[in-house]
């Protein structure tokens, strides 16, 4: 028999054991050059500026300076800056999201140890969670602010399952200036309040008052601040409006365009593989996962591709939504089969952990065999990374610099950064030939020319090369 305190101390073993192993993966992901300007760069960047008295200011596509805002919602980023004048470091952000990420199995403890009022079983749902393939994925992908919210999303649920409203709004709140949908999310959670719990008027309120902020984000604060007058993520919805008014006109004439982005074939395996390793629990609490729809209708409906991808932060709000509705629709189970509490938590372990062996990013999967193998080198340094560092140490830190972006994450520490092949007023450029990116995207052939022209350009001379690792200074 156990001693009764070892859930507890394993479930902190467990925590700690997250926080250092995917922070130490993603700290060296970022020294390997496995990291770029889009996303980790413009993070840094709105960290950076907003800790030398320019908040949120980053720079565009275009070259244009603007507030981070207009981008996304997600002004968390704020309060990095005390912590970037004691840290002034990319790994900064890279380990407070591992170490947030992983605090968010307290909460889901703490729900199933109410819930199924075991805390063994309780154990076997945190380390379940801590075991989902798409968020360890979403750990690893660079640093973005959503992917906290699902911890705050956790915490906020937590706190309104126990009706402690003042807890639940400072939760909220946080999660809320994470990303600007992320009060959907929330809204679903009062909606679960007055049906589930049938507090109707409390959770009414928070439907009503998160539906109005997100509303606020996206229909008002983006267009604000956005250089273009509205959000530059609508031509992903194109085919079905472009735009939440475009949408919201499109269901009213032609909902078999909604229908059929919906079942297109891409969508359901990523829905699979978001359920599956919660052993399809959450299915149980259908007013819960109500929270999850929001997200899983922007990602199936997105013409994008990595949205409908367990790989990247696209998941964050449905994740916190699975993981609390499986603890719920556990308890049911047991409520109405009898089956104990432990087995199940036994079960949502085991298909937590097959699943992360099949599409988990643990490095150690690929010794076995049908392990994952995607993404197993990309924490390791090597001697082209070791010259690429050297490379963006020639440019000075306060030069504005059009950097391709592989490079654009090690050199956003500074107020403006261009993205290769804009050159603009840069006065250093830095590219690596052995990682073709146009722009934002992934273009071989415009990324070669663009080189090749700028080796032609008598106002620009090549002051660096090494391992196919270019440094450009202009010539004034």
């Amino acid at each position: 028999m156990l001693p009764r305190s070892s859930p507890r101390l394993l479930l902190v073993t467990a925590i700690a054991a997250y926080a250092s192993a995917f922070g130490a993966l993603s700290v060296l992901r970022h020294y390997a050059f496995s990291t770029g300007r889009f996303d980790l760069g413009n993070m840094v960047q709105a960290v950076w500026a907003t800790a030398h008295g320019e908040p949120l200011s980053v720079t565009s596509l275009g070259g244009a300076q603007f507030i981070r805002l207009g981008a996304h919602f997600d002004p968390i980023l704020v309060l990095f800056a005390p912590l970037w004048w004691l840290w002034p470091s990319p790994s900064l952000l890279l380990t407070a999201q591992a170490l947030v990420v992983a605090l968010g199995a307290l909460p889901v403890f703490w729900l199933a140890r109410k819930h199924l009022r075991s805390e063994h079983a309780a154990l076997g749902f945190a380390l379940a969670f801590l075991l989902l393939p798409p968020l360890q994925w979403m750990t690893l992908s660079e640093f973005h602010p959503v992917a906290l919210a699902t911890t705050f999303l956790l915490f906020a649920f937590w706190y309104l399952d126990e009706e402690r409203l003042l807890p639940f709004v400072l939760f909220a709140v946080i999660a809320v200036i994470s990303k600007e949908h992320v009060a959907l999310t929330l809204a679903g959670f009062g909606l679960w309040h007055a049906i589930g719990r049938r507090r109707l008027w409390p959770g009414a309120g928070i439907a009503a008052a998160s539906v109005a902020v997100a509303a606020l984000a996206i229909g008002l604060v983006i267009p604000h601040f956005s250089p273009e007058g509205q959000s530059s993520f609508y031509g992903r919805y194109a085919a079905i409006g472009g735009s939440p008014s475009g949408v919201a006109r499109t269901v009213l004439s032609d909902p078999g365009a909604l229908l059929a982005e919906l079942v297109d074939g891409r969508g359901a395996a990523y829905v699979l593989e978001l359920l599956l390793p919660l052993a399809a629990l959450p299915l149980l609490a259908p007013v819960v996962l109500v929270a999850a729809v929001p997200e899983l209708l922007l990602n199936l409906l997105s013409s994008t591709p990595t949205q409908t991808s367990i790989h990247f932060q696209y998941s964050a709000t449905v994740l916190a939504s699975f993981a609390a509705a499986a603890v719920i629709g556990a308890a049911r189970l047991t409520q109405r089969s009898g089956i104990p509490p432990a087995r199940l938590a036994a079960a949502a372990v085991a298909c937590s952990l097959a699943a992360n062996y099949v599409l988990g990013p643990i490095p150690v999967w690929q010794a076995f065999p049908l392990g994952e193998t995607l993404g197993t080198s990309s924490h390791r340094v090597n001697g082209h990374d070791r010259t690429s560092a050297r490379a963006v140490e020639v440019i000075p830190t306060d030069a504005v610099v059009s950097a391709s972006n592989s490079l654009g994450a090690h050199l956003s520490e500074r107020r403006r950064l261009l993205s290769f092949p804009l050159l603009g007023d840069a006065q250093w450029v830095a590219v690596d030939e052995t990682r073709p990116g146009n722009a934002d995207r992934i273009e071989p052939l415009p990324y070669a020319v663009a080189i090749a022209s700028l080796r032609r350009d008598p106002h620009w001379r090549l002051v660096f090369e090494q391992d196919a690792v270019l440094v450009f200074r202009r010539v004034s």
